[in-house]
């Protein structure tokens, strides 16, 4: 009760300059922010997204005032337990993307919250990267990746965030901010916290005195190893603020939050090469490592830049079929020049021959062919995932041996896993820096069970460390599964060393406590998370957080990873009947933020190692809550059985709304139908609605071709298209089916419409409402009509909406069917002279462009078109999702909140896309109009 208390009180404190909406104390957000990627749970009383530095100095000095635990999240893709909490939860994610580059472009100012990947594209036109490279680099963010030491696949010890950390901004427990790379916060800092700086530096003079720990911490950290905290600073620097800074780095937040970091930027090769080599013999293939790591050019850099072990299983794991019982070593190697890489894959293939590799090797300096690699690779935890039972929990352990004990280490360790009985465990990794991830699929659902992954880790430990005096952790922190073994690894004296740092930084032992420091022997035993069957589009989910850059309300009400966390907690409670109460809490929580949000799009399916659709899953939801023969659903029967008439009827809706607009104007009327909005819940009106439209019947009757002997397609409008034109104010007067006839009849084709096309529809709206059934006899009614038309699938058949086309390449297999861009591109382009305008113009690729492979097409159709296309950053799915824009115009905003600022900047007078109702949205949240891509084609092209 006494704590309840101070949580009471804390809340409180909060309330009074943290905004409502940022603070969580509902079970369901409390749940979905506190799970990560790991395979433990602990739900957290209270979840604070945060905003800035002084809001969370301000937190954190109220927590220590109430003596609460509290924890750091960013992205949440940590895989050992780091980043969950049974207290408070502050987050650093959406709100901390600040950055700024050093002239030279050497440097980089990163707040915690930026991705990874985001980072290396923001140095990209400079030639430079960001060193760290885990596999989750697209989704983990640098706060995470920082306090981790997430090192990856050409990251060794010389590149990870400790070697490249300039300088870090921190917050201690109390509240004090530090800028270590500012002289004055030093000096500041120097003054107000002189024993502070008096301890690190006589904790640095002991350290250097004791000469037989010196060495083995050169040695501990001559491979990559994050057991405990990190002690090689204090023999690497003298000044104490530059060991305070590289304190941080692999502290899981355990001593302070990171707020700032300045880093190094590393140079990113121009030419590079990669090869998939594969062995018989995971000996040979160690073995082969060893020779490659070797390679040194004349002027001392090294040759191979990586080299990547997968053992049989986890080949298997991606369905490689090269070969059976086989390992291979995906290496790489970089140059400044093509002829530099021609010389040093010559080199690398003349150390080859000594070994006996099942292929000759191969590399490949295409990107588009080692992409694919290493795609695969990057893939590997969540595809091994994937492929477990059903029920089990996913595991991944980190270990690292010195380089000269890898061959015998390796087959060693394949073997001891072999022998506790895991035949569907895999072994893969940094083999360049002896670093290998184990992945072993574990039930927690018996004692014995359980006994046996302990007992797994107990020979673990005894061949790492006794052994081979190798790293338990290597670049994953040491998290909840290792933190009882820091002692062990690193002997006494270390780690006293490491709880002297801890109690100088964090004196209460507040900051993400049972981490890196526990004295339960038995905490890597506990809390495991469950993973209850939910629904087969979904149940292979390992809950890796990969989806999440591609989930437009990801920050904003739940993400993909959430939505799935939470509906197993459902399932969960549902099949064990254990707390009613709780289930219901949670069904009526997730229905704002779970399902009436979720835009259904589909893309986090593409940056899904499984291709998991949360949207499938959204669908399914919907659908239970309209069964067969429901009002709901009865309504919608209605719909699509009197489809004609349903589209007659927004007609005059439209010409309504079009002519207040004309009378009142945009500000009233804006004004007007804010509130209809807010307090009736009627659709959204903006000045991007479009006005009525109907196709002129002539038109359908006969449609010329500007040639005698006409090409012939067939033209199916959208529903959306023949319903909406433009807006009132739109750069262009025509509507879009008009557009689109000019433009065919330019090319030579002749046009020929589906009969009754006015009652037809792909379904897309019922299905995304959760009604399949409906959807598809839509569907299948279209393509009848299609088929008749296409005169049995003998010429090409266009839709003008790309979502549509999408879901009708779904359901339609037996013709050939395109979207404009692609249409244009494959049948158009020689058939039209283009003129390039330098007018600037904005390309907005939508979900179904991109999940269709066609993101590419419409690129460089664009820029055809135009000498200046920008397609604007970090600017997914649009959120207008068919009707959403309308309906909860919110989601339509939070997505494009990135959007208009790129645009003004760029001084762009235009956008254009493919879908009319992204159009919209667009148009509303970027200040200018957006039209179809026909638009601009029709403008750079002439007939030839």
């Amino acid at each position: 009760m006494e704590k309840e208390n101070r949580y009471k009180a804390f809340l409180e404190d909060v309330r009074t300059f943290v905004s409502q909406d940022r603070i969580y104390v509902d079970e369901l957000r409390r749940l979905a922010w506190g799970t990560d990627a790991g395979f433990y749970r602990l739900v957290p009383q209270i979840v604070i997204r945060s905003e800035n530095e002084q809001e969370v100095s301000k937190l954190l000095r109220i927590a220590y005032r109430h003596e609460l635990p509290v924890t750091f999240r960013a992205a949440g893709t940590s895989l050992s337990g780091q980043a969950i909490s049974d207290s408070i939860l502050i987050v650093a994610g959406k709100h901390w993307e600040r950055y700024s580059i050093s002239p030279d472009h050497e440097q980089i100012t990163l707040q915690p919250g930026i991705i990874g990947q985001r980072v290396n594209e923001i140095l990209a036109p400079y030639k430079r990267k960001f060193a760290p490279d885990p596999a989750s680099v697209k989704s983990a963010m640098v706060g995470g990746i920082v306090m981790n030491n997430a090192s990856g696949m050409n990251c060794g010890t010389h590149a990870n965030s400790d070697r490249v950390l300039l300088s870090a901004r921190l917050i201690l427990p109390n509240g004090t901010i530090l800028d270590t790379g500012s002289e004055a916060s030093r000096a500041q800092f120097r003054s107000s916290h002189t024993s502070f700086i008096s301890t690190i530096e006589a904790i640095r003079n002991r350290i250097l005195a004791d000469e037989t720990l010196v060495a083995r911490i050169r040695y501990k950290y001559s491979i990559k190893n994050v057991m405990g905290l990190n002690l090689l600073p204090f023999i690497l620097f003298d000044n104490p603020f530059d060991i305070i800074a590289h304190l941080l780095v692999g502290s899981e937040g355990t001593l302070a939050f990171l707020s700032e970091v300045t880093m190094k930027t590393e140079y990113d090769y121009p030419h590079k090469a990669s090869a998939m080599l594969y062995f018989k013999d995971i000996k040979e293939a160690c073995r082969a490592v060893v020779a490659m790591k070797g390679l040194m050019s004349s002027e001392g850099t090294p040759i191979v830049f990586g080299a990547e072990l997968l053992d049989h299983k986890s080949l298997a794991s991606v369905n490689d079929t090269t070969g059976e019982g086989l390992t291979a070593v995906l290496t790489e190697t970089k140059a400044c020049t093509a002829e530099e890489l021609k010389m040093r894959i010559d080199t690398i293939t003349e150390t080859l021959a000594a070994f006996d590799t099942y292929l000759p090797p191969y590399f490949t300096d295409r990107a588009e062919e080692y992409s694919k690699y290493w795609a695969i690779r990057s893939g590997i935890f969540p595809s091994v995932g994937g492929t477990r039972q059903p029920g089990t929990t996913c595991l991944i352990e980190d270990v690292a041996f010195h380089i000269a004990d890898l061959p015998e280490a390796t087959a060693e360790l394949q073997a001891l896993i072999a022998r506790h009985g895991y035949d569907d465990a895999c072994i893969y990794g940094h083999a360049l820096e002896g670093n290998y991830h184990f992945i072993i699929n574990q039930s927690f659902s018996t004692e014995r069970e359980v006994e046996r992954y302990a007992l797994l880790m107990e020979d673990v430990i005894k061949l790492v460390i006794d052994k081979y005096n190798g790293s338990l952790k290597a670049e994953h922190g040491t998290g909840r599964n290792m933190a009882p073994f820091v002692r062990y690894e690193w002997g006494e004296v270390a780690y006293q060393f490491m709880k002297e740092v801890k109690q100088l930084f964090d004196p209460k032992g507040l900051l993400n406590p049972g981490v890196i420091f526990n004295d339960d022997p038995l905490c890597h035993i506990k809390n495991f998370k469950p993973l209850p069957l939910t629904h087969p589009a979904v149940d292979k989910c390992i809950e890796c957080g990969f989806c999440e850059i591609n989930c437009l309300t990801c920050g904003f009400t739940l993400s993909s990873r959430q939505r799935i966390v939470v509906q197993r907690e459902i399932s969960r409670l549902k099949q064990s009947g254990s707390n009613p109460q709780l289930l219901e809490k949670l069904e009526k929580q997730y229905q704002y933020p779970g399902n009436e949000t979720c835009a259904g799009d589909g893309l986090c399916s593409l940056s899904c190692p499984m291709g998991i659709n949360t949207g499938t899953l959204t669908h399914v939801l919907r659908e239970t809550k309209f069964p067969i023969g429901s009002f709901a659903y009865n309504i919608g029967n209605f719909a699509a059985n009197h489809f004609r008439g349903i589209k007659g009827s927004i007609r005059p809706v439209l010409r309504l709304a079009n002519t207040a607009h004309g009378i009142v104007g945009t500000k009233n009327m804006q004004h007007i139908a804010k509130g209809m909005h807010q307090w009736m819940g009627l659709p959204l009106w903006t000045p991007a609605m479009p006005k009525a439209y109907k196709i002129d019947k002539e038109l359908v009757k006969k449609s010329p071709s500007a040639t005698n002997d006409p090409l012939k397609v067939v033209y199916f409008p959208s529903c959306i298209n023949q319903t909406m034109g433009l807006p009132r104010q739109s750069p262009t007067a025509q509507p879009l089916v008009n557009k689109m006839l000019t433009l065919l009849q330019k090319a030579g084709y002749e046009v020929i419409f589906p009969r009754e096309m006015d009652k037809l529809c792909c379904g897309t709206i019922w299905e995304s409402k959760g009604m399949p059934d409906i959807a598809d006899r839509k569907a299948a009614e279209l393509e009848t009509a299609l088929w008749e038309a296409s005169e049995q699938g003998r010429y090409p058949v266009l839709c003008d909406q790309s979502p549509c086309l999408h879901r009708m390449r779904e359901t339609i297999s037996r013709m050939k069917l395109y979207e404009p861009a692609e249409f244009i591109s494959v049948f158009l382009t020689d058939k039209l002279t283009f003129t390039r305008t330098d007018r600037p113009v904005a390309l907005h690729i939508t979900c179904s462009m991109r999940r269709m492979g066609l993101a590419d097409t419409i690129m460089a159709l664009a820029k055809r078109c135009s000498a200046h296309v920008l397609v604007p950053e970090e600017v997914g799915c649009c959120g207008f999702a068919g009707d959403k824009g309308f309906t909860h115009p919110e989601v339509n905003t939070y997505a494009l909140r990135k959007l208009r600022p790129q645009i003004e900047a760029a001084n762009i007078p235009i956008g254009y896309s493919n879908s009319r109702t992204c159009e919209i949205g667009l148009t509303t949240n970027a200040g200018i109009p957006y039209v179809s891509i026909v638009y601009l084609v029709n403008e750079c092209t002439t007939s030839k």
